[in-house]
């Protein structure tokens, strides 16, 4: 199982007036992690792009363990838990500079063509990308 790693340093303008990192931007961070992974694998989310395929969320699960502050730097980990061939579940874990698990996440993808937002087989679509996924996803227990 491969684990991505991308360090976001924490700017000013993602802080609330509680000088905290605001919710939303956590989501944000998500994608940063989705994209390295897909990159580490040898992939490139833009190349799906201009094939007109995209990757839409449908699904998004977030919890908030601890909070994060400006000057800080936070460690996205990200991995694919699971994948089938119209499905994409991906696991993050954002951490602190001292290693402590601030967010746990999951986002579910599909692959539609931009155009129609019809959803096409990631399997069908790409399956060297998704031979590598099927690979690299979590073990099930």
């Amino acid at each position: 199982m491969h684990i991505s790693e991308h360090t976001v340093s924490i700017r000013y303008a993602e802080t609330d007036q509680m000088g905290v990192v605001y919710h939303a931007n956590y989501v944000i961070w998500l994608e940063l992690g989705r994209t390295q992974l897909i990159e580490d694998l040898g992939f490139s989310y833009a190349k799906m792009e201009e094939d007109g395929i995209v990757s839409p969320v449908l699904d998004l699960q977030v919890t908030y363990r601890k909070a994060m502050r400006y000057g800080e730097k936070a460690l996205v980990k990200t991995w694919i838990e699971a994948v089938n061939p119209l499905r994409v579940v991906y696991g993050y874990e954002i951490l602190n500079e001292q290693g402590e698990l601030c967010i746990t996440a999951s986002t579910t993808n599909v692959l539609v063509k931009k155009d129609t937002f019809r959803p096409v087989s990631f399997k069908k679509l790409y399956p060297e990308w998704y031979e590598i996924y099927e690979k690299e996803q979590k073990p099930k227990e």
